[in-house]
């Protein structure tokens, strides 16, 4: 049969390849690829070679054995091997292992094949690169001869689907857009963000949780504007605009309230848990400025999935919104970007900052979180929150837009890695006396030394926020100081108290390029009697 089939290469089958082939070279049925491969040149007519070379031929030679028909098992396997080449960049897995390949059906017959890419939110950034490689990677099969590919994504479900009134239980994520200080766009920001998410292809709804000063009812116009009561099931039907539910204080009819701290946050309470927003990726909550108990309130009433943190680049912005981000972080809540509002405008051929500069770096600094998003002051901007249509509808190509879109994609990323439960695990241990760290994504284990982690802090007190020297010398911290407690800080720094009563904000990319004291490649469990 060899001889033969080196003499007309066309009669090759894939039987002839396997008796070619010893039995270690057969694995389950299987030929090793360096096998095939070698077989492939030896055999393959000149004109199907190139073909017979590609490693997605190589399985199919095997399994051809001179028919035209490809096993329903096998050509399972060949569409999700071609398909795990594809990368999702934000969990750095392949969308096969991610679970988004669904509902694969192959007519062997035909060669046609037809499945669905369900991924976490119709947000994605990247639906479309998926799309366009899940096409090429299969066609690129040589029995294919058509590909059918169906774009969707999960249903709407909350990451703690057990904490949430029954009107939130479908709504995936709940992203609260903060200030703590009044004054520096942070309506503009939500409104903007909202609808930014929505032409994404996202099912979005807008809380402004501002009892006293609403400021939705201005910055949008729905053609109703008063909230209406379900009779049946008693519950609030929100108003909506350009496909964005919207429900506000202002919506109710009542004018801006005057009432005490208690009531409004029952007022708060009601209009957001009794509202039927039905399935939605995500409700942008405008907060109302301050730290207080509205603020407490809301966070206890909902488990938020992050915060977008709005600042200016006034030291007093900055100074406000730490006391923000403290109090996201005790509660759990991850900050995920910073916003600098008013930051700058263009003139004359230069770029002018009337406010200074380093108020949401200095905040991305001491806080460890990852994104900034820089704003200029542009009439436009403002105007769009008078007049009832937010910038990124009235310009949607425009400078500012493009910041949004950036942020929308930021905001979409950074929910769906924290929907994955992903974090880094800080505690002291006592018996070496020393601060272990546990990597994301890996075994990777280390130890830091306490007083090492103690003079790298980079916070107001240590270092001096305008010349950068260091106020905190090597001899102030013992050489024997331990930590009295640790507490993660959301998803991206640990807080870290002192015998002196210190409270160090320590980020996790800071703890990592720190002097170590002993790197082990595996977990540190077994070390922990050394």
């Amino acid at each position: 049969m060899a001889a033969e089939s080196t003499k007309n290469p066309s009669s090759l089958t894939s039987s002839s390849l396997c008796h070619m082939c010893s039995p270690l070279q057969r694995i389950n049925g299987f030929v090793r690829d360096s096998t095939l491969l070698s077989l492939a040149r030896t055999f393959a007519p000149p004109s199907h070679r190139e073909t017979w070379l590609k490693p997605t031929s190589l399985m199919f030679l095997f399994t051809v054995a001179g028919s035209s028909n490809v096993s329903v098992d096998m050509a399972n396997r060949d569409v999700l091997t071609a398909l795990s080449q594809i990368i999702d960049p934000d969990f750095g897995t392949d969308i096969v292992s991610c679970g988004f390949v669904k509902d694969l059906s192959i007519d062997e017959t035909s060669g046609e094949v037809s499945f669905r890419l369900e991924l976490t939110t119709p947000a994605c950034p990247v639906k479309d690169m998926f799309e366009k490689r899940a096409n090429e990677v299969v066609t690129e099969l040589p029995w294919v001869k058509k590909v059918n590919v169906t774009m969707s994504a999960q249903p709407a479900r909350p990451l703690y689907a057990d904490q949430l009134p029954k009107c939130l239980q479908s709504i995936s994520n709940i992203v609260a857009v903060s200030s703590c200080k009044g004054g520096v766009g942070k309506s503009t920001v939500a409104v903007n963000l909202a609808y930014t998410l929505a032409g994404m292809g996202a099912r979005v709804g807008i809380f402004d949780a501002d009892v006293y000063g609403p400021s939705l009812p201005t910055m949008v116009s729905p053609e109703n504007r008063l909230l209406e009561m379900n009779p049946e099931t008693k519950t609030i039907i929100p108003t909506e605009y350009l496909g964005v539910k919207l429900v506000s204080f202002g919506f109710a009819g009542q004018g801006r309230a005057i009432m005490r701290g208690p009531m409004v946050s029952g007022v708060i309470n009601q209009l957001l848990t009794t509202s039927e927003w039905g399935e939605l990726d995500y409700l942008i909550i405008d907060m109302p400025p301050g730290t207080g108990d509205i603020q407490l309130t809301l966070c206890q009433v909902v488990p938020l999935t992050a915060a977008v943190i709005v600042t200016t680049p006034q030291k007093l912005a900055f100074i406000d919104v730490a006391k923000g981000v403290r109090m996201f972080s005790k509660l759990k809540v991850p900050c995920i970007s910073v916003v600098e509002n008013m930051c700058y405008f263009d003139a004359d051929g230069k770029r002018h900052y009337p406010f200074g500069e380093g108020s949401g770096s200095q905040v991305v600094q001491q806080f460890g979180i990852p994104h900034l998003f820089d704003l200029p002051i542009r009439p436009s901007l403002s105007a769009s929150g008078d007049s009832g249509t937010p910038d990124v509808v009235s310009d949607p190509l425009g400078d500012v837009s493009k910041i949004f879109q950036d942020l929308g994609v930021c905001v979409v990323q950074q929910c769906a890695k924290i929907r994955q439960i992903v974090s880094t695990a800080v505690s002291y241990d006592r018996s070496v006396k020393a601060i272990r760290v546990k990597v994301p994504d890996s075994k990777e284990e280390f130890l830091l030394h306490p007083a090492t982690v103690r003079r790298n802090d980079r916070s107001a007190q240590s270092v001096d926020e305008w010349t950068g020297e260091q106020k905190i010398q090597y001899g102030d911290v013992p050489e024997d100081i331990e930590p009295e407690d640790i507490r993660p800080m959301g998803n991206y720094a640990v807080s870290i108290t002192w015998p002196d009563g210190f409270s160090q904000i320590a980020p996790y990319d800071q703890l990592q390029t720190m002097e170590r004291l002993v790197d082990f490649p595996e977990p540190l469990t077994s070390h922990a009697n050394a």
